[in-house]
């Protein structure tokens, strides 16, 4: 191929991306439908990420997907009252081509194809949501509610409660959440109203609210009901602590950003959701590494069974920690984080029985925090009950992340030069690292990257919305 017949097919390409865009965001503003290709989402996208995410599939399925043979779905789709559902068009183009050369039977198979979409949940209400505190996770899912801003959009973030509120806090706030310095800046407008003491982010209108306590506010006084109260403090972990937001006019049910203690239910989304019943009025999404390595542990153990294992996590420094030598109640947290390498105790690998009762017992774990300020990795090791090899287990957990009922939370690379860096934003819970796969006979050893702050915050909307009975489908089931 010359050099512009290069550069007259990246052209096509680039604006077949920029006719694409203006279809992605309508589906989504005015029917709750986020594309997908082969599991990378292209919502806010821009040209060259829809582009590489159409490179990407050579590296799933061994073919190429070109955007002008993903584009007529797109279209098709446009065209369907498919509703509240995530539909995957480069799994619906692949499996159309394969079998087919005419593309005038592309509509018909789309709505034959997505026949459970059609107008799915339109007879579910809007849910209220209060989030209560705004550190790393709170202004994460804040970001995440507000890219779903929309009139199809259930889950309406209405108000954020903080501790203060000293002269000029509103607009720091505000300030936090246009800038980020790992995750970057918004994708939008934040103005903040001074006078009603709230913050506008994309039209969302989102009430501050200053409070000491959980049980000091009425939200009924801001219009709110029934509200799912998110605590992202990590103050409260037991149930009488986490009560006392139940005490609270207008707030129904509690979600905990942390693990929790008692016999709260502690939930990985994906693996344990329906295990979530409308009785239940608070709930924890467990941790970020109890996220990243649980759905890992499932899908190896439903193969060949877990006999038991070690896991250690590689864990980014977080605000608990000291920027420079200081008292800490914690043994060794008191020294700098970005200065050392910090061997401390984590919970997570007892955590996941809470989740998956067959682990009970078998995982021990510790973690290592370390400095970056962001993505971290699980280093799983196990003794199974069945036998592998490094290739039949790197299929196998590359189907999971291509086809399971796991596709949303495992992730899967087979990439040389990846580093912690290039999993930044990351939308799964854990993505196996393929080339440093170690297994034979009975024994294995996966590394799972984690994007700690931003894998784990999707993780902690699934919760949300399977608490407030919000459910998505994801299309094709297959």
């Amino acid at each position: 191929m010359s050099a512009d017949k290069h550069l007259q097919s990246w052209q096509e390409r680039f604006e077949m991306a920029e006719a694409m865009q203006p279809l992605l965001g309508k589906l989504y503003r005015n029917q709750g439908v986020e594309v997908l290709v082969y599991g990378k989402p292209l919502l806010n996208a821009s040209t060259i990420e829809i582009i590489k995410a159409h490179r990407l599939v050579r590296r799933h399925i061994g073919e190429k997907l070109r955007l002008r043979e993903s584009f007529p779905f797109v279209e098709a789709l446009s065209k369907l009252s498919v509703k509240h559902c995530k539909v995957d068009i480069g799994k619906l183009a692949i499996n159309y081509w394969r079998d087919n050369k005419d593309a005038s039977q592309i509509q018909a198979y789309m709505t034959r194809e997505l026949e459970a979409g059609l107008n799915f949940g339109d007879d579910v209400e809007s849910k209220d949501v209060v989030l209560y505190g705004f550190g790393r996770i709170g202004r994460l899912l804040a970001r995440l509610m507000i890219e779903k801003t929309g009139k199809s959009n259930k889950l309406c973030l209405r108000a954020i409660v903080l501790r203060g509120g000293k002269k000029g806090d509103l607009e720091k706030r505000a300030s936090l959440l246009r800038r980020d310095s790992v995750h970057g800046p918004f994708n939008g407008s934040v103005e903040v109203d001074e006078e009603n003491n709230a913050i506008i982010a994309n039209g969302t209108y989102i009430q501050i609210i200053y409070a000491n306590s959980p049980d000091q506010v009425d939200y009924t006084q801001y219009g709110i009901n029934n509200a799912l109260v998110v605590d992202n403090t990590g103050i409260w972990k037991d149930e009488d602590g986490l009560g006392l937001h139940l005490k609270s006019k207008g707030a129904s049910k509690v979600l905990l950003t942390a693990p929790a203690k008692g016999a709260i239910k502690n939930i990985v989304y994906g693996v344990n959701e329906n295990d979530i019943l409308p009785e239940d009025m608070i709930v924890s999404a467990a941790s970020c590494t109890t996220n990243a390595i649980t759905p890992v542990l499932k899908a190896v153990n439903d193969k060949y069974g877990i006999e038991n294992g070690h896991v250690e996590t590689i864990h980014s420094y977080t605000n608990d920690q000291n920027l420079i030598d200081n008292y800490h109640s914690a043994d060794r947290r008191g020294r700098s984080a970005p200065l050392n390498m910090v061997i401390t105790e984590t919970g997570a690998a007892k955590a996941v029985a809470k989740a998956l009762p067959d682990m009970e017992g078998k995982l021990t774990g510790n973690a290592i925090r370390v400095p970056t300020p962001n993505v971290s990795m699980a280093i799983i090791s196990v003794n199974l009950n069945g036998e592998t090899n490094r290739e039949e287990l790197n299929e196998y957990l590359k189907d999971i992340a291509l086809t399971s009922d796991l596709k949303n939370q495992v992730d899967y690379t087979d990439s040389t030069e990846i580093v912690s860096s290039d999993l930044v934003g990351s939308r799964y819970a854990g993505v196996v690292d393929s080339q440093a796969t170690i297994a034979d006979g009975k024994r294995a050893i996966l590394y799972v990257w984690y994007d700690n702050e931003f894998g784990y915050s999707c993780q902690v909307v699934g919760v949300m919305q399977k608490m407030l009975g919000l459910t998505t489908l994801s299309l094709p089931e297959a």
